[in-house]
């Protein structure tokens, strides 16, 4: 299956435009270094955890926005070839220069596929998640997100990914283990699901939520549901 570049940002709201003229910059680089889709999302519906969230995965302040996105590579050797031309293109080193936001409270990293459940439809709004997963329990958990996944496409989401982590770099402000407050034996992945529109998602969480087969008790988590965070946000950039 193929292979994810995962990434979460803290944007000044301020910076909205600048960060979209960015993104749209940089696509076209991605592409031609080998990426099959790079998907930019503007945070809309980010609420704060009691445990762990997005705003503090990046730390981020006052009149910031948490940016979700991603880039999905055919394979992994694709993906690292793409990083090597990155380094060395001046155009990459321009943008680099230009980024309208902390690069440093950044965190990405690359993740292997393990789920990706798709039909056809169009793509507006995406509800990411971040979750720390004990290794030993990869199967279990990937057997339960095929599970929700199935339910979610009943009602109305368009695709569903799993991504677990392979090339997750310690951060030097944060990164994504932080971000969950990771443990030894702990996995992260870097997950979403897509949707039409907000309206959609928000219609289709509401059947989810009543679905029988979602009620509290219907089988035991593979992993510690109080540090996953999630949020929903609107896509700005589909290339």
């Amino acid at each position: 299956m193929h292979y994810v570049q995962g990434f979460v940002a803290a944007v000044p709201a301020a910076n909205r435009d600048a960060f979209a003229r960015h993104a749209a910059e940089a696509a076209p680089l991605f592409r031609e270094f080998g990426a099959a889709r790079v998907v930019e999302c503007w945070g809309d519906d980010v609420p704060d955890g009691k445990v762990t969230d997005f705003r503090g995965a990046v730390k981020a302040g006052d009149g910031e926005v948490v940016v979700f996105s991603w880039i999905e590579y055919p394979t992994k050797a694709v993906r690292d070839a793409a990083h090597a031309r990155m380094m060395a293109d001046p155009r990459m080193e321009a943008l680099g220069a230009t980024m309208p936001f902390d690069g440093k409270r950044a965190i990405l990293g690359g993740f292997s596929v393990i789920l990706d459940e798709a039909r056809e439809g169009p793509r507006g709004y995406a509800d990411g998640f971040l979750v720390p997963v004990p290794v030993a329990n990869r199967d279990a958990y990937r057997a339960m997100a095929a599970r929700v996944a199935a339910v979610f496409q009943e009602h109305g989401a368009v695709r569903v990914v799993e991504a677990w982590a392979d090339d997750v770099p310690d951060g030097t402000v944060t990164d994504f283990r932080r971000a969950v407050k990771a443990q030894d034996g702990e996995a992260v992945v870097f997950s979403w699901t897509e949707w039409p529109s907000k309206q959609a998602r928000d219609e289709g969480w509401k059947k989810f939520m009543e679905d029988p087969r979602m009620k509290p008790g219907m089988g035991t988590k593979p992993y510690d549901g109080q540090r996953m965070i999630y949020g929903g946000f609107a896509q700005l950039i589909d290339a």
